[in-house]
């Protein structure tokens, strides 16, 4: 089978990439001992960027270098998983982070040392190379495991394959893990909005009721906390074609940070925020106030637990959260003691959360920011 033709992206990153080893490479000739800076990525160099809205690392470094006894084995795996993966690129293949775990898994020549021992140490170098490059691993050709799934009044050129997400029945269809502009293309997109459902039993109950035909939209689901090509497919929707992106999750300090990530991004991915996160995304429920507002049966709640609580408090403090709107739903959930799942809205009926729950939220603009 004949090689695709390297896209212009590829050979930017596949250039980014060489270009470490001849960094490498001139330090070497010079006599000096080489090294390869990359950012600090622990969480005294992130922080919440107020005029992008996105949690960002900073700008602190540090250096791997080849001659430090404690950074060696580091320094050596680096370059490694930076050489295997140009030659992925190269190759135009695109492999998972297992398989590159694997290719490069081996005894060093002459010694007892194996390169990896495990894949818990070819991970961290994978997220390294991205920080240090600015690059989203899916721009490396590094595959996650499919999980989200979407429908809706648009096609999908993948590839050769044009896609029409209209026809692909009560399965939708599955999110790949690289949605970049150069692998996935939006065509004849005819919606209003985006909504991003947290539970995928509920995105099944939008699918089948077909609200998506009905109300002129997209229904995208991460199966609990989204994956990278979720959120970056989410994103591209608002960016690119200006759609309003409605999160929709259980009322519980776990369903709540869902929507965190998908709108500012996570601390352990703040080096690729910018490219994941959707800063104007907004909260369309479920709310504990809803109890009340839609005189939801008190027996469907749940009480919280202490894990529920410590969560609560963490969130309180978030500067991201820090709105009176946020604190005041906070508050009630502290003060109510109790949680909900979306599955709760069922006991005011089968269709309730499609028909009057969802409808009327979007129709009265009661989003919490």
């Amino acid at each position: 089978m004949a090689k695709t033709e390297m896209t212009k992206r590829d050979k930017e990153v596949s250039d980014k990439l060489q270009n470490v080893g001849t960094e490498i490479l001139k330090q070497v000739n010079k006599g000096e001992g080489p090294t390869y800076q990359l950012p600090v990525r622990t969480l005294n160099n992130v922080f919440f960027d107020q005029k992008s809205k996105t949690i960002k690392l900073g700008d602190k470094m540090s250096q791997r270098q080849f001659l430090n006894v404690a950074h060696s084995r580091k320094f050596m795996q680096t370059i490694l998983v930076a050489a295997e993966i140009r030659k992925v690129i190269d190759e135009q293949a695109t492999v998972s982070i297992r398989d590159l775990y694997y290719a490069l898994k081996h005894t060093i020549a002459g010694t007892d040392e194996n390169t990896f021992e495990e894949q818990g140490e070819s991970d961290p170098v994978i997220e390294d190379i991205e920080a240090s490059l600015d690059l989203l691993r899916e721009e490396l050709h590094l595959a996650a495991s499919a999980k989200g799934i979407i429908a809706g009044d648009l096609k999908i050129k993948d590839g050769k394959d044009m896609i029409d997400l209209t026809k692909m029945g009560s399965g939708g269809w599955s999110v790949p893990s690289n949605v970049e502009p150069d692998k996935l293309e939006i065509k004849d997109l005819d919606a209003e909005y985006v909504l991003f459902i947290e539970k995928e039993a509920v995105w099944r109950r939008f699918n089948e009721d077909q609200y998506w035909k009905k109300e002129k939209c997209i229904i995208l689901t991460g199966k609990g906390q989204p994956g990278r090509g979720e959120r970056r497919l989410a994103q591209r929707l608002s960016k690119e074609h200006k759609l309003p992106i409605y999160v929709l999750t259980d009322a519980d300090p776990w369903g709540m940070y869902i929507y965190s990530v998908i709108k500012q991004g996570s601390i352990s991915l703040s080096y690729s925020e910018e490219k994941l996160a959707t800063p104007d995304a907004k909260f369309l429920g479920l709310t504990t106030m809803d109890v009340e507002k839609f005189k939801i049966p008190k027996e469907v709640t749940i009480k919280l637990n202490a894990e529920d609580t410590g969560r609560l408090k963490e969130m309180s403090a978030y500067e991201w959260f820090k709105n009176k709107e946020w604190q005041k739903e906070f508050q009630n959930m502290k003060d109510k003691n109790y949680k909900l799942e979306l599955e709760a809205l069922s006991r005011k009926g089968i269709r309730f959360i499609t028909e009057t729950y969802v409808p009327e939220k979007i129709k009265n603009k009661d989003f919490l920011p």
